[in-house]
């Protein structure tokens, strides 16, 4: 049986490049009811902050199960001790394999590292798979920490 491997990688690798490119079409596409077009996917991409998931300010980290890079994640450090989840995906074929459970796990190791004491994260209502795996998980409904079009519901934990 292939298993998973998580490593922290730079944000624009070849693979984290394309899982991101990926997390991006999907999640407007499931937001627009329809395909993302390149140029929405690529508007999506530009200038979007990935810059900072980088020590001291954040970190990006890429699964693979076996050699195939099949999800990726992000910490952002929003202060002292809280971080933010975000960007976590797992290509479709690659679901149900515990790969979820495994990242969010090699993400809040990424953000201990950087000091964190709490995770935070927003998401939205429609993406139900993400918002079951952060209840699984022991994330828990929390108070809006930010505004934006795309937060319907806030989820936190101490880490």
């Amino acid at each position: 049986m292939t298993s998973w491997s998580f490593t922290a990688e730079a944000f624009d690798s070849p693979a984290a490049s394309s899982l991101r490119h990926d997390y991006y079409a999907e999640v407007a596409g499931r937001y627009w009811k329809r395909p993302a077009t390149p140029a929405e996917t690529a508007e999506g991409l530009s200038g979007d902050g990935v810059e900072l998931l980088v020590p001291p300010t954040g970190q990006f980290v890429v699964g693979r199960m076996g050699r195939v890079a099949a999800a990726c994640g992000g910490v952002l450090m929003l202060d002292a001790e809280r971080a933010e989840l975000t960007r976590v995906y797992l290509r479709p074929a690659y679901r149900g394999r515990q790969g979820g459970r495994l990242l969010l796990a090699a993400l809040e190791e990424e953000a201990r590292a950087l000091g964190a004491r709490r995770m935070v994260l927003n998401t939205r209502l429609d993406l139900v798979e993400a918002r079951r795996l952060y209840l699984r998980q022991g994330y828990r409904e929390i108070p809006a920490y930010c505004t934006g079009p795309y937060m319907d519901v806030w989820y936190g934990k101490e880490l």
